[in-house]
Order: C-alpha cells, then structure tokens, then sequence
C-alpha cells in the first residue's frame, strides 16, 4: 500500500484519489491547500481514511507518513511544487501538462533521479485498456495515411471570458489554454501511438485573456500527417480515427474510450473489436493502477519510455505556444 498525499483540490484529485482507493494499491494519508477549511473539506470525503492536512507545502513535503504527492495544482506551479516534493524524498505524480518548459522538465527528471525517486506525468488516457487496444492493433492497418484526433468540450468559464473576466483556465498568469489544458490529450495520444514528429504547426483562436480557446495543430511525419483538434469555447463530436491502407480506426472520444471499432474499405464493414468498456468504471483506475505497479515493482523501463513521452509532448506543446506568442510568466 503506497501512502500518499495531495496538493490541488480539484475535481481532477478527487477522481484520481477514488481510482486509486479502488486498486487496493494506495492510500490517501495527507492533503494540501492553501487554505484550511478547503484541505479539511477535501479531507472528509475520505472519513474511512486517517488523512493529515496542511496549509504549508513544505510542511506536506516533510510528512514522513507519505512517500509519493499527486501533484494537481493549476499548471503555472507544478515546477516549483514538483521541485520542492522531489527535494524532500518523495515521488511525484505531476498531472498534464508537466511543467512550462523543457528545461523545467528536464530538471525535475535530473533531481528525481539523483535522488533515486520517480517522477511521472499523469497521462490518463494512454493507459486505458481501450487505448491500448488501439495502438495494438494499428498493425490492422497497414501503411499509415494520417490521422484525426478530436477534443473538443465547450467550457462555461469561457461565458466569463465574454463577459470581460479573465478566469484562470483562459490565463496565461496562470499557465492556462486550451491547448495546454484539453489540446496536450490530443498530442499525447498522437505521440503514444506515432512517436515524436518531425515538425509541427498550430493555428489558435485566439481570445481577448491573451489565451487560445481552441485550435488545430498538424504533425508532420515521413510518410503522413496527423491533424489535432482541440477546443475549449466549442464542442465537438467528431470521433478520433486512424487511416491506413487496409481500413480505419475509430474510437468516439480521446479519452474514456469505449470501444474501438475497424472499418474494412473492401467489405464496407465495420467490426468492434475486443474491450468495449462498461460506462460504470472509474476512468482513472487503470492509470493509478500502472503508477502504482512502476513505483512498486521499479519498472525503469516504463518510467523511461513515459520520461520520453513527456518530453516528446513538452516539446511539441512549447513550440507551439512560443510560435504564436502564447508566453507564460517570465517569458515561459
């Protein structure tokens, strides 16, 4: 059983500590926030639990009843946050997107491992079974023609944004966008199933916080292209689909993946492969479940094909932003 702390109350935390109660595999023992009432709320959700609470992170970093901290804070902090969890002795699960920069990453990868720790970015979707089936089965396809991957949700903050406020999901103070917010699936799951590009391009919408809404970026590799489609003040139903020569993939959403399904172009037929996936399971179970099993097992093979994977998509997400201006605090 892996004791465990919080930082970030969000829902995103209250999902990723329910999926992990339900491996058997970890314990929440401690939670975070900056204010009191908010981490003791958070707290007694888990009234089963015997969970210590902090207003000081430094004071969370030093609790030596947790060995691992799920790091959920919005994005403009995982550096610093990650940075002071590892220093203190302690694993860090860093939900997406990892850190501003490459060489942000770069550091937290180089003191984790100096001090024989693991750092690993929470990437829910690529550890889905369903995900999995796809990528293992893209084989069905023969030689690659291209790909569309869709993310599209429409946001209620962005009725604030034409309001004239600026809410932090739509703030570059606060490492927001969508690109880095709903976009960075869309590149993570084309990088898990094709590796890294050769070359990439993004067109944002742009909106008056300074921040993209939505946008789409192409990934060039040698003999296809990929086209992402990510949006945060539209929705969209478009499934997400492979082409290749031999027939398509076809899976309804990036994430949550239901089922994935085969269109044969010479029968005109399609065929739903093995896995579908019950409505009622947890969507973060099977990733908690894998963090769970590297850290315990210390699987340096995986944590070294996701180090790269996280890099991979840093890197494409910071040219992105950078190309057009999307800049973080500090230039970031």
């Amino acid at each position: 059983m892996i004791n465990f702390g919080i930082v970030g109350t969000g829902w995103i935390t209250h999902s990723y500590v329910e999926a992990a109660h339900a491996t058997g595999r970890w314990n929440l023992a401690a939670a975070y926030s900056r204010k009191a009432e908010t981490a003791q709320e958070f707290a007694s959700k888990y009234s089963d639990k015997k969970v210590a609470t902090y207003t000081s992170l430094p004071d969370l970093a030093a609790d030596s009843n947790i060995s691992t901290v799920y790091i959920a804070s919005p994005n403009i902090f995982h550096y610093d946050q990650a940075k002071l969890i590892l220093n203190a002795g302690k694993n860090v699960i860093l939900e997406k997107p990892s850190c501003s920069t490459l060489a942000e990453l770069d550091d937290l990868f180089a003191t984790a491992k100096a001090k024989g720790l693991y750092l690993i970015e929470a990437f829910r979707h690529i550890q889905e079974a369903n995900f999995k089936l796809l990528k293992a089965s893209l084989p069905l396809l023969g030689p690659l023609h291209g790909a569309s991957i869709t993310f599209a949700q429409y946001s209620s903050r962005y009725e604030k944004v034409l309001a004239g406020e600026v809410p932090g999901i739509f703030d570059l103070n606060m490492g927001g966008g969508a690109l880095v917010d709903l976009g960075v699936y869309c590149v993570a799951a084309a990088i898990d199933l094709f590796g890294a590009p050769q070359a990439s391009t993004y067109y944002p919408v742009m909106l008056p916080t300074g921040a993209d809404g939505a946008g789409r970026l192409i990934l060039t590799y040698p003999t296809f292209t990929v086209h992402l489609c990510h949006s945060k003040i539209y929705n969209s139903e478009a499934p997400s689909e492979v082409y290749g020569e031999k027939g398509t993939l076809i899976i309804p959403t990036i994430t949550d993946v239901e089922r994935v399904t085969f269109w044969d172009p010479r029968s005109k037929q399609k065929r739903v492969l093995e896995g579908v996936r019950k409505p009622e399971e947890l969507n973060l179970k099977e990733e908690a479940a894998e963090h769970a099993r590297i850290i315990e097992e210390r699987d340096e093979a995986a944590l070294k094909r996701l180090e790269q994977h996280s890099r991979d998509v840093l890197s494409v997400l910071e040219k992105a932003r950078h190309n057009n201006g999307l800049l973080f605090p500090g230039g970031k």
